[in-house]
């Protein structure tokens, strides 16, 4: 790890209430590495245990250009932080990379580790190894109410799950 500020625990002694801290704290999801990354903010996601592993999934729907980096890499992260980064976060949900340099606008000091990228100011970062991509579709929705709300545009989800393989925490 780069940052001396961080250091590593087992994924499996995280501790963390995922409800909150994914749903409510929210979190950032990047992909890359030093010659190119994008970051999201997402506070939909799980994690828990996958074929024997600690495991996070998350959801990325087709148009946001971090999904580019997922599909491309085998390697992600996701950052939690303070409230005090609570702005930062949501700018990076609200502005496309394409078009914006988050790092710039935000303050966020990018971190290379394991192959991918990650932000100095998050509290704890966990590194996932990609295991698993499957878009989702609206056929497999038992409660149809769930489709018609947030699949209005048919812009589905792909699902990754990703082995915890690292965890970082300040």
């Amino acid at each position: 790890m780069a940052n001396g500020d961080f250091k590593e625990i087992a994924p499996g002694k995280l501790g963390i209430d995922p409800v909150t801290k994914i749903g409510g704290d929210w979190m950032l999801v990047t992909a890359g590495d030093e010659s190119g990354f994008n970051t999201m903010t997402a506070s939909w996601g799980f994690t828990g245990v996958m074929w024997g592993k600690p495991c996070a999934e998350i959801v990325i729907r087709p148009q946001r250009y971090t999904k580019e980096f997922l599909d491309k890499n085998d390697f992600f992260t996701l950052s939690f932080f303070g409230a005090e980064q609570k702005a930062a976060l949501a700018f990076c949900g609200s502005h496309s990379g394409r078009d914006t340099d988050k790092v710039k606008e935000t303050g966020l000091t990018p971190m290379f580790t394991d192959g991918t990228a990650a932000f100095e100011q998050a509290e704890m970062i966990l590194v996932c190894k990609k295991l698993y991509a499957q878009p989702m579709s609206g056929e497999f929705f038992t409660d149809r109410d769930l489709d018609g709300a947030n699949y209005a545009q048919g812009d589905y989800h792909t699902a990754y799950i990703g082995e915890i393989v690292k965890a970082y925490v300040k």
